[in-house]
């Protein structure tokens, strides 16, 4: 990084990541800065000008640091990440610094971009309109992810969100282009433990020499939280927009993201909004999740999985809300799914992926995908909806046909959804779905045609 460094300031006073300094003529926001505190150096950001009053936010610990004894330089430059296809395979922590015993990025980058991000013309954005596979049937064949699109997956505390980023990271490809993906994994806040399940499940997996991580700690500085995502989108869009790679952006968990957001907008003493959280987290956030799609006339794509926890499995929280503001739909996992030992827990009726239809069809997928989504999606509802009748008048009030529903939902999630941590092909996801519709008779599968009934069980009908 090139730093143009101009006069030393004395730091005024000190608040969490905070430092006012005073004095600084011609700064601007944004602007990288250096603390020197006598025995190590520290490195922090312009956040806010008044006058020559600046406000720099730390992206290390203020511990040790002596405001009558350090001296605070202006770099005269932004924070910038080095970038290259000499990343792939690397582990980085929250600040971008190697943290796999390997060399300094900066040595065997190809150059640096700001972190900020690449903004792109609307004119030359491109409709996603491809099918990224995840390996997961919920997802393929139900929710089905496209490329450029970001699609969050909304998790209760407990529920096993992190296996299943795991999975999608070893399993997600694009059809035929496989040599050209690649899978770009940060995590923010997770402790010690989590972080050690991710990189051993990439090893063993060999997902790690395929892919970028980043691995921010609990213990880390919340703002450099607040730094790790844009530094893994920075990396992703040098890869896609200058090198012609599909990438499969995974970022978890932003719920603890956001709580850093308000942890420094609370030490700004800016005035909160709903729990708390900053009045701008929708602008914030915005600045993260729209750095996702296509381009036209370039081959690659940026598609995001964000993870969200939701506190109290509660949909209408503010981070959570917000993001399906922001988004293209949700995976929604499922407490009940989970203490029956359904894994993956998807709950696919309130999971939605709005750009489906866009990628998925003859000439994409496979010609019956859209119309087998349709009626797994119409006899699961209609099962869940006879489980609480059941309840009621029990089940000898139930019709032959009701029952024959009712078998039907428990093998669509015993067999269907309940996949465990293999790969499916959407093939192969199809042929379950079939086993699981064959428990109805003909009668109730009138929204599959000709076509598709022809290939009951995966085989033609002669």
């Amino acid at each position: 990084m090139r730093l143009f460094r101009e006069g030393s300031r004395a730091i005024d006073s000190i608040s969490g990541p905070l430092v006012f300094v005073n004095k600084v003529k011609g700064a601007g926001f944004g602007e990288l800065v250096t603390v020197e505190t006598g025995r190590e150096a520290r490195i922090g950001q312009i956040l806010q000008v008044d006058g020559d009053i600046c406000l720099v936010q730390l992206f290390e610990s203020n511990i040790d640091i002596d405001p009558g004894k350090s001296v605070v330089w202006i770099e005269r430059d932004i924070f910038r990440m080095p970038v290259g296809l000499s990343l792939i395979g690397r582990i980085l922590n929250g600040h971008g610094e190697p943290i796999d015993g390997g060399p300094p990025v900066e040595n065997c980058a190809e150059g640096e971009l700001p972190v900020a991000g690449l903004p792109i013309n609307p004119v030359r954005r491109l409709a996603p309109h491809a099918y990224l596979e995840t390996g997961i049937s919920a997802i393929d064949l139900m929710n089905t992810l496209i490329k450029g699109q970001k699609l969050p997956i909304f998790s209760g505390a407990g529920l096993p969100a992190s296996r299943i980023a795991v999975q999608i990271a070893r399993q997600a490809r694009v059809p035929g282009e496989e040599s050209r993906f690649v899978v770009i994994f940060a995590a923010m806040g997770v402790t010690w433990r989590e972080a050690s399940y991710f990189l051993n499940a990439f090893r063993d997996t060999g997902a790690l020499y395929h892919g970028v991580f980043f691995i921010n700690l609990a213990s880390d500085s919340p703002v450099e939280r607040l730094l790790t995502p844009r530094l893994a989108l920075t990396v992703a869009e040098h890869l896609a927009l200058e090198k012609g790679y599909d990438v499969l952006v995974i970022l978890t968990d932003m719920l603890y993201y956001c709580e850093a957001l308000r942890e420094v907008s609370a030490a700004r003493e800016e005035a909160p909004g709903r729990r708390g959280y900053p009045g701008y987290m929708y602008s914030d956030l915005a600045s993260i999740y729209e750095r996702a799609g296509c381009v036209r006339g370039n081959e690659g794509s940026i598609t995001q999985l964000p993870i969200l926890t939701m506190p109290d499995d509660d949909m209408t929280h503010p981070v959570v809300d917000l993001s399906g503001y922001i988004t293209e739909g949700q995976i929604v996992l499922d407490r009940g799914l989970h203490e029956r030992s359904i894994f993956p827990p998807i709950d696919v009726l309130p999971s939605l992926s709005r750009l489906m239809g866009k990628g998925i069809g003859k000439g994409k997928t496979d010609p019956i995908h859209g119309v087998m989504a349709d009626s797994l999606y119409a006899a699961y509802a209609r099962s869940r909806e006879l489980r609480r009748l059941k309840m009621i008048v029990g089940e000898e009030g139930l019709s032959a046909l009701e029952k024959e529903y009712l078998s039907f939902g428990d093998r669509f999630e015993g067999k269907f959804i309940n996949q465990g941590e293999t790969y499916r092909s959407l093939e192969e996801s199809i042929n379950v779905a079939w086993q699981c519709l064959e428990t109805l008779p003909s009668t109730e599968l009138y929204r599959l045609p000709t076509e598709a009934t022809q290939r009951r069980g995966g085989k033609a009908v002669e």
